[in-house]
C-alpha cells in the first residue's frame, strides 16, 4: 500500500545503444514494461525514418497471418486460445525464418485454395450439364413444341427444317427479365421451356448457396441463335452442349456422371489435404500474431531513437521509475550480450524541466479503486493519491446509503463469484462486462460494508433482528395490551438503562415514531461523517504542501481552511455528541431531560445570526456554561479566516517579489506561488485567490449539506424495502392455512426479482453514483489537482491486452 500513497518518482534517462544491439535491448525493455520513450524524431515523416522498411516487413507478415486466419475460420477449424505464456521475442535470424515459413504456408494455402476453387467450378459446371441433360429429356419428347411456338405468335418451321435450340442454366432471380428480353429480341419467335433444379448449388468463389433453373430456348434461324446467345451472355446464363439425338444425350450423360464421381473423389482428397495444412497452422497462428505485433512495436519504438553523426550509435530518451533504473541497466546488458556486442550500452540520467508522467503501481485489487480516481483526472506528479483511502471510504459511504444485511449479502455473493472465478470470467471481452468485472473487488467490499451497516441499522430485508434482547420492557398487563392499539413506553420506567449491545434496538422498528427517530439519527450521522471526510481532505492538502516544499502555504492556506471548517462545522458535530451524552430521561436535573434538549440545527442558525431564543420553563438555552461566549469567539475567528485566506497569500507573493527584485534583480523565488506562474501579474493573482476563497467558503457550506444525501438515500432504501415486503411478500403470510404455504412459494419469486432488480440493481447503482460524487467533489476538491498525465510504458503485455480488447 505504501506505493499507492503517491505516484512513483520518475527519472528522465538517455539510452546509448549500439545499432546491432538496439533491437534486442528494446525487446528486453518491452518485456519489463517500465520505460516510456520520447519521440526524438517528431519533425520527421514516418516514411523517412530509419526502420520504416522493417515495419513494412512486419505489416506484410501481419497480412499473411491475417489471410491464414481467415482461411482457417472459413473452413471452421478451431484456433486455440492465446497462450498464457507470451512467446519470447525472436531474434533477427528467427524473424527471417518466420517470414520464409509464412511465405511457404501462404503459397501452399493459396495453391490449395485455387485448385479447390477450380475443382469446385468444374464440379458445378458438370452438375449443371448433368441437370441440363436430365431435365431437357422431357422437352425433346414433347411433340407440341411447334404448336406452342405458333401459339406465341411466331412462325412454325417449314420446308421440313427442324427447330434450333440452346440449353443452359440461369440464376432464379434473373429468369423473369431473361424471358422478357428473349421475347422482345425475337418478337415472339422463341419458345422457352424451363424447370427448377431441386438441389441448390454452391458458388465456388463466395461459398454462397444459389438456386438455378434449367432452360431450353427453341428458335429458327442462325440470326435468332446469335441473338439468343448474346442475351444469355448478358444475363450470365451458362450454355451447355446438348445433342439432338436421344442416344447421344444418354451417352453424354453417362460420361458426365462418371466424371462427377471422379471429381468428387479428387475434391475429397484436396479438402483433406487442405484440412491437414490448416490444422497444423492453426496451432501456431496465435503465436505468430503475437510475435508479429511485438516485432512491429519494437521497430516503431526504435524509430523514436536518434542516430548520432557517425551513425555508429543510437540514442533515445525515456521516462523510467527511479526504483527501476537498475532493471533498465540489466536489460541493456542482456540485450548487448544476446547479440555478442563488444561495445556496451549506456544509461545516463539527465535533468529536465518537463513534468514527469504519473505512475501508480497497482494490482488486481487496487486497480478498480485507482480507475475511479483516474476517471476524474490523472493525479499531478507526486501529489497524494486518494485511491489509497478510497479503498475504505468508498464502500463505507456506499454502505451508509445501502445499509441492509440481506441486500449486502447479495452484493457479497456477487463479488465473491467474480473473484473466485475471475480467470474464467475474464475471458469474456465484452466492453460492458469488462467494465463491470474490473470493479469486482469494489463490489465485494461494498457488500461487506453494507452487511456491517445493515447490522448497525438492524435491517434484514426491512425486518429487524432481536439477537441480544431488547433493552425495553412492556410493563402493561395483558388486557391493556390487547385492548389498546398503541401504547407508550416511558424511558424512565420501561428502559433498563443498558444500551443494546450492537446497533439499533429492535423495538424501535415496531414503534409508530420509527421514521422520526431514524430521520434524526441518520441525518446527524450523515453530517458527522461528511465533516470528518472533508476535514480529512483538507489534512491531505497539508501532506501535499509539505512534500512539494511549499510550507508557507500551510500558514497561508491550510490553517485558515482548517480553522473555518473546524470552528463552525466540527463544532456543530460536537454539539450533536454532547446532546446525545448529556440529555437523558433518567436524571434528577430538569434542564437535562429530553424535553429540554435544544435543536442543534436551530442553535447553529442562531449562532451564525447572533440570535438568542427564550427557553422553556426549567430549561436552559445553551447546553453548558459559557457556550454563548465560545460561539461568539468561534464566529469571529471563522470570519477572520476569510480575509486571511483571501489576502495573505497574494500579499506574501507581492512582498516576496519586491524583496527578491531588490536583492537579485528580476529573479523571483521558486516558492512564491503554488499554482501560478512566477511572471503572472499581481492583479491576476489577487483575482485567482479571490475565486479560490469564495469557492472554498461557499463549498464548505454546500458540501456539508451535500452529505445529507447519505441520510436521504438510506431512508429511501429502507422505506422502499419495507413497502416491497409489505405489498408483495406479506400476501403469502396473510393466510394461516395450507394455502398460505403455496402463496409464500408463489410470491417469493416476484418479490426476489423485484428485490434484486430494483433494490439491489437500481438502488445500488444510484448509491454508487452518489458515493462517486461525494469523493470527486466533496472530498478530492480539498486537495486533489488531477492535472497530470498517465505513464504509458512500452510494454508487450499492455500492447497485447489492448489488441485483445479491440
Amino acid at each position: 500500500m505504501g506505493a499507492m500513497f503517491r505516484s512513483e518518482e520518475m527519472s528522465m534517462v538517455q539510452l546509448l545503444i549500439q545499432p546491432e544491439a538496439a533491437y534486442q535491448s528494446v525487446a528486453e525493455l518491452g518485456e519489463l514494461g517500465i520505460a516510456q520513450f520520447r519521440d526524438l524524431n517528431a519533425d520527421i515523416n514516418m516514411f523517412q525514418r530509419k526502420y520504416t522498411s522493417e515495419i513494412r516487413r512486419c505489416e506484410e507478415m501481419e497480412r499473411k497471418i491475417g489471410y491464414i486466419r481467415r482461411e482457417i475460420i472459413k473452413d471452421s477449424v478451431a484456433i486455440p486460445d492465446m497462450p498464457e505464456e507470451i512467446p519470447r521475442t525472436p531474434n533477427s535470424r528467427e524473424i527471417i525464418d518466420l517470414e520464409a515459413q509464412l511465405e511457404k504456408t501462404e503459397n501452399e494455402i493459396v495453391e490449395l485454395s485455387e485448385n479447390n476453387n477450380a475443382l469446385l467450378q468444374n464440379f458445378m459446371e458438370l452438375t449443371e450439364l448433368k441437370n441440363v441433360l436430365e431435365k431437357t429429356q422431357v422437352f425433346f419428347s414433347d411433340k407440341s413444341n411447334v404448336q406452342n411456338l405458333e401459339a406465341t405468335g411466331g412462325e412454325a418451321a417449314n420446308d421440313g427444317k427442324p427447330l434450333g435450340f440452346v440449353a443452359g442454366v440461369i440464376s432464379r432471380e434473373r429468369v423473369i427479365g431473361f424471358e422478357r428480353m428473349l421475347w422482345r429480341v425475337s418478337r415472339g419467335n422463341i419458345f422457352l421451356r424451363q424447370t427448377n433444379l431441386e438441389e441448390a448449388l454452391v458458388d465456388p468463389k463466395t461459398g454462397d448457396t444459389i438456386h438455378k433453373i434449367v432452360f431450353v430456348a427453341f428458335f429458327q434461324g442462325e440470326q435468332l441463335k446469335s441473338r439468343v446467345k448474346k442475351v444469355c451472355a448478358g444475363y450470365h446464363a451458362s450454355l451447355y452442349p446438348c445433342p439432338n439425338e436421344y442416344n447421344e444425350r444418354e451417352e453424354m450423360l453417362r460420361g458426365v456422371r462418371t466424371r462427377i464421381e471422379d471429381l468428387k473423389m479428387v475434391l475429397g482428397q484436396t479438402q483433406d489435404q487442405r484440412q491437414r495444412v490448416l490444422l497444423n497452422v492453426a496451432k501456431e497462428v496465435s503465436n505468430w500474431e503475437i510475435i508479429a505485433k511485438k516485432v512491429k512495436a519494437i521497430y516503431h519504438t526504435l524509430n523514436m531513437f536518434n542516430v548520432d553523426v557517425s551513425k555508429k550509435c543510437l540514442f533515445g530518451e525515456a521516462w523510467v521509475p527511479t526504483d527501476s533504473l537498475q532493471d533498465v541497466k540489466t536489460a541493456l546488458v542482456n540485450g548487448s550480450a544476446a547479440v555478442g556486442s563488444a561495445v556496451p550500452s549506456f544509461l545516463n540520467i539527465i535533468a529536465t524541466d518537463e513534468v514527469p508522467p504519473t505512475y501508480n503501481r497497482t494490482n488486481k485489487f487496487t486497480r478498480g479503486f485507482q480507475n475511479l480516481i483516474e476517471s476524474y483526472g490523472i493525479a499531478s506528479y507526486r501529489e497524494a493519491n486518494p485511491a489509497l483511502y478510497t479503498i475504505i471510504t468508498f464502500p463505507f459511504l456506499f454502505a451508509i446509503m445501502f445499509g441492509d444485511l440481506g441486500h449486502g449479502m447479495i452484493l457479497l455473493l456477487l463479488g465473491l463469484w467474480m473473484v473466485l472465478w475471475e480467470k474464467t470470467l475474464d475471458k469474456n471481452k465484452e466492453e460492458i462486462w469488462q467494465l463491470f468485472f474490473g470493479g469486482r473487488y469494489i463490489i465485494l467490499l461494498m457488500g461487506i460494508f453494507s452487511m456491517y451497516t445493515g447490522f448497525v441499522y438492524n435491517d434484514l430485508f426491512s425486518k429487524p433482528m432481536n439477537i441480544f434482547g431488547s433493552s425495553w420492557s412492556i410493563n402493561y398487563n395483558t388486557s391493556t395490551i390487547m385492548e389498546n392499539k398503541e401504547l407508550q413506553l416511558n424511558p424512565s420506567e420501561d428502559y433498563s438503562e443498558t444500551v443494546y449491545w450492537y446497533g439499533l434496538d429492535p423495538l424501535w422498528m415496531l414503534a409508530t415514531n420509527k421514521i422520526i427517530f431514524l430521520n434524526s439519527f441518520k441525518m446527524k450521522l450523515s453530517i458527522i461523517f461528511g465533516v470528518v471526510h472533508m476535514i480529512f481532505g483538507v489534512c491531505m492538502s497539508l501532506v501535499n504542501h509539505n512534500h512539494f516544499k511549499k510550507r508557507v502555504n500551510i500558514l497561508l492556506e491550510f490553517i485558515p481552511q482548517m480553522l473555518f471548517l473546524v470552528l463552525l462545522f466540527a463544532y456543530m458535530c460536537f454539539m450533536m455528541f454532547f446532546k446525545w451524552i448529556m440529555y437523558t430521561a433518567v436524571t434528577d436535573e430538569d434542564h437535562l431531560k429530553p424535553g429540554c434538549a435544544p435543536s442543534v440545527l436551530i442553535m447553529f442558525i442562531n449562532m451564525m445570526l447572533f440570535k438568542s431564543q427564550e427557553p422553556l420553563d426549567t430549561c436552559k438555552e445553551f447546553m453548558f456554561e459559557g457556550q454563548d461566549t465560545l460561539q461568539v469567539i468561534f464566529i469571529v475567528l471563522g470570519l477572520i479566516c476569510i480575509p486571511w485566506l483571501l489576502l495573505a497569500k497574494p500579499l506574501y507573493i507581492m512582498f516576496k517579489r519586491k524583496g527578491q527584485s531588490a536583492e537579485h534583480g528580476s529573479e523571483v523565488a521558486h516558492q512564491s506561488s503554488s499554482n501560478h506562474h512566477d511572471d503572472e501579474p499581481m492583479s491576476e493573482i489577487f483575482i485567482h485567490q479571490a475565486i479560490h476563497t469564495i469557492e472554498y467558503i461557499l463549498s464548505t457550506i454546500s458540501h456539508t449539506a451535500s452529505y445529507l444525501r447519505l441520510w436521504a438515500l438510506s431512508l429511501a432504501h429502507a422505506q422502499l424495502s419495507e413497502v416491497l415486503y409489505n405489498m408483495v411478500f406479506q400476501i403469502g403470510l396473510s393466510n394461516d392455512s395450507y394455502v398460505g404455504a403455496i402463496l409464500i412459494w408463489l410470491v417469493f419469486w416476484p418479490w426476489s426479482v423485484l428485490t434484486i432488480g430494483i433494490l439491489v440493481g437500481m438502488e445500488g447503482l444510484s448509491a454508487f453514483l452518489h458515493t462517486l460524487r461525494l469523493h470527486w467533489v466533496e472530498f478530492m476538491s480539498k486537495f486533489y489537482e488531477g492535472l497530470g498525465y498517465a505513464f504509458k510504458p512500452f510494454s508487450f503485455k499492455a500492447l497485447l491486452e489492448e489488441e485483445e480488447a479491440e
